[in-house]
């Protein structure tokens, strides 16, 4: 039986827009099974607050990472 890859995904909140997750995702697909999916942002900045849905559609944990 074939294992099948085991993939973290780390993303940059303030380098990625929110419209582009789903193509990033479909494609982390075709290459294994991504196990942790995470973005790391200044959540507390309001240009982040349309990452919001796409983070529950996608079960994407965010983290949070102060500017410094």
């Amino acid at each position: 039986m074939e294992h099948e890859k085991r993939i973290a995904v780390l993303l940059d909140a303030d380098n990625v827009s929110p419209k582009y997750i789903s193509s990033i995702l479909t494609e982390i697909v075709s290459h294994g099974v991504p196990t942790y999916k995470r973005i790391y942002g200044d959540w507390t900045k309001p240009q982040l607050s349309s990452w919001k849905e796409e983070l529950l559609n996608h079960s994407i944990t965010p983290i949070q990472q102060y500017n410094y």
